[in-house]
């Protein structure tokens, strides 16, 4: 489980045997988790999973994956990078 990012309390990660899926992450925070799916050609996530997700956190969880859309795509891409 390759981690991105720990920030916010948030950790921001993807398994490594998810290479064949398009880009996404999964976060986790205390009781909360969710996954995304990131396009990061137009700069932009979509919710594919949550569970524990208030309000607020959800909020939280998008801003910080936009604010690092770009650290996420350069890390899946150099770590699947012999998977393609």
């Amino acid at each position: 489980m390759p981690t991105i990012l720990l920030i916010k309390g948030w950790r921001i990660f993807f398994y490594a045997n998810e290479g064949f899926e398009p880009m996404h992450v999964h976060c986790r925070k205390g009781g909360a988790e969710c996954k995304f799916w990131i396009d990061t050609a137009l700069f932009g996530i979509e919710e594919a999973f949550e569970s524990g997700l208030t309000p607020q956190l959800r909020r939280e969880i998008r801003q910080i994956l936009f604010d690092h859309l770009d650290q996420i795509g350069e890390a899946w891409e150099e770590y699947f990078k012999h998977d393609r």
